[in-house]
C-alpha cells in the first residue's frame, strides 16, 4: 500500500545500503557507531531531572492522580514515581529471566483502574515472552499469565502494551531473530496484537486471532491521534528505521520489504529514517505531534501531523541524553522520557539512568 511518506536520506544510508556489516539501527547496532555529520539539533525548552539512578527504565504507565509505574528491564523492578519524583519500590516482578534485550518490558494500566486495580506487565519468561495480569493497589498480587508463547530472543522481543481507545489491549512483538515467523500468520511473533483484558482475541480482529497486523521486525513504540489513528515505530536491519500507520489486518513487509517497496501486497510506512539517526522506541502523541525517542539517534523526534500526513521531523535534544527509551505523555500535558544508558551499548554518566520532564511543543 502506497502512502504520503517522509524519507530522511544521507549518503551514509547509501553506504550501508551497499556495505555488509553496517550498523543496524535496533538494540542489537554495534558498540562502535560510524562518523557522521548529524543535523541540526532543535530545542522544544528546558528539560527536567525528575528521578536519576534508575538501571535501564523501560516503560511508563500512568496511575489515576497522577503517580506513574516504570519497569527496569534488567533488575526486574516495578517502581511508582510521582510527579514530584519519589520513587518507591512496588516489588520484583517474579518469573522475570533477563537476557539481552528481553526482561521486564512493557506496562499498562487498566482503564477501568479506579474499580478494578488491574494493571498488565509485558516480560521474557525462562520459556517466552508473555503478558500477565496482576491486582496493584497498595501491593502487587502475584500477575497472572493471560498471553503466553510469544517468541523470545536475545535480541528483537517488542515488549510495548497500550490500552487502546477502544479499551482492548494492544501488545506488540519481535520476531526474536527469526525472520520468517513476521510472515508466519499463525506465529505471534512479528506483529501488533490486540486483545481483551483477559487475553482473548478481541472482537474484530481481522484473523479471528490474536493478530491486529503482521510483518513487523520489532515494534516497541504505539500511540494514538486524537481521531484515534494507531501509530507504531519500527527498527530496521541495515537501512531504514520507520514509523506506521496501523490499520486492521495489514501486513508490514519484513522480512521482503525495508523501508519503502512500493510492493503490492505490504503497507510502507509513512516515516523512514537511515538507521544511525534513529532506532525508534517509544511512541507518543502530543500537541499535535508525533514524539519519538531514539536509541542509536540519541534524540527525540517530533514528527508533525496534519490530519494523519506527517511533516518533516525535527530533531530535538540531540546528543544531550544519550540513547533514549520511553516516551509518555504525562497528565499535564508533558512528556517523560527514560534514558537507556545502562543497556550495555550506551556511556552512562553518574546519573543515569533518569527520568526527564520534557515540554510537548
Amino acid at each position: 500500500m502506497r502512502r504520503h511518506a517522509i524519507t530522511l536520506t544521507s549518503a551514509l544510508a547509501a553506504a550501508c545500503a551497499l556495505l555488509a556489516g553496517c550498523s543496524s539501527s535496533d538494540d542489537d547496532e554495534p558498540e562502535s557507531k560510524p562518523s557522521t555529520r548529524r543535523p541540526p539539533a532543535a530545542s522544544t525548552g528546558a528539560a527536567r531531572e525528575l528521578v536519576t539512578g534508575l538501571s535501564v527504565p523501560w516503560a511508563i504507565a500512568f496511575l489515576p492522580g497522577g503517580d506513574a509505574l516504570v519497569t527496569e528491564r534488567d533488575s526486574a523492578r516495578l517502581l511508582r514515581v510521582t510527579p514530584a519524583g519519589k520513587t518507591t519500590a512496588v516489588g520484583k516482578v517474579p518469573g522475570v529471566r533477563p537476557s539481552g534485550e528481553g526482561g521486564l518490558l512493557g506496562v499498562a494500566v487498566s482503564p477501568g483502574y479506579a474499580r478494578d486495580h488491574q494493571i498488565f506487565l509485558y516480560y521474557t519468561a525462562a520459556d517466552d515472552n508473555r503478558v500477565v495480569r496482576a491486582t496493584y493497589d497498595s501491593r502487587l498480587d502475584t500477575p497472572r499469565p493471560i498471553v503466553t508463547g510469544i517468541p523470545k530472543g536475545d535480541n528483537h522481543n517488542g515488549g510495548r502494551l497500550a490500552f487502546g481507545p477502544d479499551g482492548m489491549l494492544y501488545v506488540t512483538t519481535g520476531e526474536s531473530g527469526a525472520p520468517e515467523k513476521s510472515q508466519e500468520r499463525n506465529s505471534l511473533g512479528g506483529k501488533i496484537l490486540r486483545v481483551t483484558p483477559d487475553g482473548r482475541p478481541a472482537p474484530g480482529n481481522p484473523f479471528g486471532t490474536p493478530v491486529w497486523t503482521w510483518g513487523h521486525r520489532n515494534v516497541q513504540g504505539l500511540a494514538w491521534d486524537e481521531r484515534q489513528r494507531l501509530y507504531a515505530t519500527e527498527f530496521g536491519q541495515i537501512r531504514f528505521d520507520e514509523i506506521n500507520r496501523i490499520v486492521k489486518g495489514d501486513n508490514y513487509g519484513w522480512p521482503t520489504v525495508e523501508g519503502i517497496g512500493h510492493r503490492r501486497g505490504f503497507t510502507d510506512p509513512l516515516v523512514t529514517w537511515p538507521t544511525h539517526q534513529a532506532s525508534p522506541s517509544g511512541l507518543a502523541y502530543a500537541n499535535g505531534s508525533l514524539w519519538a525517542a531514539a536509541l542509536q539517534g540519541t534524540r527525540l523526534w517530533q514528527i508533525p501531523l496534519r490530519d494523519g500526513v506527517p511533516g518533516r521531523p525535527v530533531p530535538r535534544y540531540q546528543d544531550a541524553y544519550g540513547r533514549l527509551r520511553a516516551v509518555v505523555r504525562a497528565p499535564d500535558g508533558t512528556l517523560w522520557v527514560t534514558t537507556s544508558n545502562k543497556d550495555g551499548r550506551g556511556n552512562p554518566k553518574s546519573n543515569d539512568d533518569r527520568i526527564l520532564v520534557l515540554p510537548a511543543r
